[in-house]
């Protein structure tokens, strides 16, 4: 299994913020795990290695949305 460092995230990313890399990867993960696991094998990588691996290459694309206030 390969290790992921915040410095590993940040060389990859638009904004440079480790803290965002790390957000963005764990809700992709969020994401993943709503996905029907037909056919596991059970020797899968764990969905957060998996989002991170998505994150350093570049498979997904993001964006931040700025917060509405509440008025």
């Amino acid at each position: 299994m390969r290790v992921f460092t915040p410095g590993d995230i940040t060389e990859q990313q638009q904004s440079q913020n480790k803290y965002l890399g790390v957000l963005v990867a764990a809700k992709y993960a969020r994401v993943l795990n709503e996905f029907p696991k037909m056919g596991s094998t059970g020797k899968e990588k764990k969905l957060t290695t998996r989002a991170l691996e998505d994150l350093h290459g570049k498979d997904f694309d993001y964006r931040v949305m700025p917060r509405r206030r509440a008025e």
